[in-house]
């Protein structure tokens, strides 16, 4: 009788396994692209005249990703493959190959982005106070707005957050005391201590008549949360949509995620960072160590930006508003704050080929003069990066990285760590923090700017993804980074030569995987 019942809960364990919405999607999508090999192979046996056909396909598809106005790793990477497998390889990439999302979703995204533009226009006096201060700083500010949409403002104040506890107590806190309207959108949600928590407050707020938006990504939390998820909050009074919901169809339409972390309060306070609503990242769940993030909190009137970009989005999949209006900042926030310095809240998405978020930490590498440090979980780069991050070394600059000691993806943590001898032999030093992983995306240079946001040194992040940071000039928040920063370093084992040395096995590992890099 005990063995009948180890097996029937083993048996039920694995039907729970293979039940699982990520693991359904997963095989079917597997099929689609085997059948699709499997067809052009069997096809092109049958007739030389059809693999003769298929094999000028590949070779147009190459020609056409060649000339594309694209990053070459991009190409490279799609390159091999298909002259490797000329048969089905161009096949595969017009199948998989488009990096645009859903035409549908494309175009409601664009026209929204569109009627927005207004909104976001950029006060001339704050950019004259900027460029009398910093001609730099307000080169980078003018490309954020220029190139993102997105102004840069004064009257507003940052307050950083050097862990995923501390913002969320706080973030709570404020929470409870909305009036009139929450915003909230997020990469995962799991339910858990910290979801159920906030979920309980929105609730609370809800039958008090506050007006609660939330968002999430349905590949995020494909794994974590019940299929359609969204409607079990509507009941609840939430008003809640999944953004770009996975289709299991061979497509590429589910690589453009939506990445960011946003929440909005009454329009006058707002959070951004790492953290997304999962135990782990404050700490109630270990899965990789300590889990080291980073937050930050925006008071005033650069929340306006927040607000905006949330909006953007969200009348994109599920059109409710006919202007704004209504959203301007609620609660007399003035006064509550010291004003700090300069703050410009930004945002990137996929839709254009303007690398917001890489050409933001461009700015800031080359524009360095004594230091540069930063916080990343994947250290996967491209060569402009590359190129930037040594040169900046060579002239001089204190250049600093820290990556994760524990890594929540060992073969992404081996790709990264493709990229460390290159940076040390260039004077980078380079950190892996031993207590954990570290999911921080924030930059500080000079004591007088930093960013803060959601975007990975990685393609994904880069150029698939959509993603949010803030950009700060000369405010208390770039020093709380920077002093976050230096007690870091001290928990890190700093990378030598010796360190980046391998067998030919792993170092034949992360040559196959650099040039794939672009495509995980």
């Amino acid at each position: 009788m005990r063995i009948l019942k180890v097996m029937k809960k083993g048996i039920s364990k694995m039907l729970k396994v293979l039940l699982r919405r990520l693991v359904i999607v997963g095989v079917i999508i597997v099929l689609q692209i085997a059948w699709l090999i499997w067809m052009a192979q069997v096809i092109g046996e049958r007739s030389k005249f059809i693999e003769w056909g298929l094999q000028l396909v590949s070779v147009a598809v190459v020609i056409y990703i060649v000339n594309k106005e694209e990053n070459p790793a991009y190409k490279l990477a799609w390159t091999i493959p298909i002259l490797i497998f000329p048969v089905f390889g161009g096949l595969l990439y017009l199948t998989l190959g488009n990096k645009k999302m859903a035409r549908k979703l494309r175009l409601e995204l664009e026209r929204s982005l569109g009627e927005t533009d207004f909104l976001l226009s950029q006060s001339e006096s704050v950019m004259n106070n900027l460029r009398q201060r910093s001609p730099q700083a307000a080169a980078q500010a003018k490309y954020i707005d220029m190139s993102g949409g997105y102004p840069i403002y004064q009257n507003s104040s940052a307050k950083y957050y050097p862990s995923g506890e501390s913002m969320f107590e706080e973030m709570i806190e404020d929470l409870k005391k909305a009036k009139y309207y929450i915003f909230m959108e997020f990469f995962i949600v799991e339910e858990g201590y910290m979801w159920n928590t906030i979920l309980e407050i929105l609730k609370e707020r809800v039958d008090d008549g506050v007006e609660v938006r939330f968002m999430y990504d349905d590949v995020g939390c494909v794994d974590l949360l019940p299929y359609k998820y969204y409607k079990e909050l509507e009941r609840c009074g939430i008003s809640c949509v999944a953004f770009n919901p996975i289709i299991p169809l061979v497509s590429t339409a589910w690589n453009n995620r939506d990445h960011r972390k946003v929440v909005v309060i009454d329009g006058h306070t707002a959070y951004t960072g790492g953290l997304n609503l999962a135990d782990e990242y404050i700490n109630r769940k270990e899965r990789f160590g300590y889990w080291k993030d980073a937050g930050l909190k925006v008071i005033g009137d650069a929340v306006w930006n927040f607000t905006v970009m949330f909006l953007q989005v969200w009348n994109a999949i599920r059109k409710t508003d006919e202007g704004y209006g209504m959203f301007v900042p609620h609660g007399h926030h003035k006064g509550r704050f010291v004003d700090d310095g300069f703050i410009q809240p930004y945002a990137d998405n996929p839709l254009d080929t303007e690398t917001v978020g890489e050409n933001v930490y461009l700015n800031i590498i080359n524009a360095a003069t004594d230091y540069v440090y930063i916080y990343t979980p994947y250290l996967i780069i491209d060569n402009e990066m590359m190129t930037a991050l040594c040169l900046a070394s060579k002239r001089g600059v204190d250049v600093r990285i820290v990556t994760p000691g524990i890594p929540d993806k060992p073969t992404v943590f081996l790709l990264t760590q493709s990229y460390y001898a290159q940076l040390v032999e260039a004077g980078v030093k380079v950190y892996q923090y031993t207590p954990g992983f570290i999911h921080a995306k924030c930059f500080v240079s000079d004591d007088v700017i930093a960013t803060v946001g959601t975007i990975n040194m990685d393609y994904r992040s880069l150029y698939l993804h959509f993603e949010n940071g803030v950009f700060m000039y000369h405010c208390l928040a770039v020093t709380e980074v920077k002093i976050d920063m230096l007690k870091t370093f001290k928990q890190c084992e700093l990378i030598t030569k010796d360190h980046c040395q391998g067998n030919m096995v792993k170092r034949l590992m992360q040559s196959v995987l650099r040039v794939l890099a672009p495509l995980l």
